[in-house]
């Protein structure tokens, strides 16, 4: 059997009396994507956010690598954090740097790296998403969709085994969604990275994703291969995919 490298128990998050995620059971196995896939507010960034230790769950258990990481102070998290990158939705970059200066960032923050060895290290993850030449530009001279590749290129210059992606195609158009998609592919199969991609675009989740768990208010109500899921008789996963709006539907 596959080795999980992240697992969730039980885990329970309430913001306030409402509760986001219900006692949900989840895992991700080395080597693989998963995508968590669902409608918007059921809960998929509140997922991520868990794994990466900025919120802590009301309830239930979390491990990284077999660790059980429940109560770790922010060293504890800071040490798991050397092994993750985080591709955020809106990029999140830094304006005031160039964008070589924002994939080299994570390096010259944890690594002793010369900058010789950071600018080789740049230069060849700007390559891999496809922005060669690109070091010497500022964010606000770059699309959308280039901005992403430049998250994607920080994410994973600091060699990481734990990819999180947080809505990566989120205001994209298809095209662009589409060739986003691709490098969550090319960089699982180049960089033999685990993965966890959060999002509302069934289309990226089959084509990224070994498998793709569907989240509906707060419960995982199935889990798959993209074929499994599109052949799935679950009525919600049935809704979802043909479009349709999801109405009360019940949760076995």
């Amino acid at each position: 059997m596959a080795e999980a490298v992240i697992s969730l128990r039980q885990l329970n998050i309430t913001f306030g009396t409402h509760t986001v995620l219900d006692n949900i059971d989840l895992d991700v196995y080395k080597g693989e994507t998963l995508a968590v896939l669902g409608p918007s507010g059921t809960g998929k960034s509140t997922v991520l956010r868990s794994m990466i230790g900025l919120l802590e769950p009301n309830g239930g258990q979390i491990f990284i690598q077999g660790e059980d990481v429940s109560g770790l102070d922010e060293d504890g998290w800071n040490r798991l954090r050397m092994k993750m990158g985080m591709v955020f939705q809106y990029s999140a970059l830094f304006d005031f740097l160039t964008v070589g200066e924002n994939v080299a960032f994570g390096l010259r923050q944890h690594t002793d790296k010369s900058n010789e060895e950071i600018q080789g290290i740049v230069t060849q993850m700007l390559e891999l998403v496809g922005l060669p030449g690109t070091q010497d530009l500022y964010p606000a001279e770059l699309s959308g969709g280039m901005k992403k590749r430049v998250g994607l290129a920080r994410a994973i210059a600091v060699n990481p085994e734990i990819v999180l992606y947080d809505e990566p195609t989120a205001g994209l158009d298809p095209i662009m969604s589409r060739n986003i998609s691709r490098l969550i592919k090319k960089t699982q199969e180049q960089l033999h990275v685990t993965s966890v991609l959060v999002t509302h675009d069934m289309q990226s989740a089959f084509y990224a994703a070994d498998r793709v768990a569907m989240l509906y208010e707060g419960h995982i109500v199935a889990i798959g291969t993209a074929e499994e899921m599109k052949n799935s008789t679950n009525p919600i996963v049935k809704a979802f995919i043909e479009g349709r709006e999801i109405k009360e539907q019940v949760i076995k």
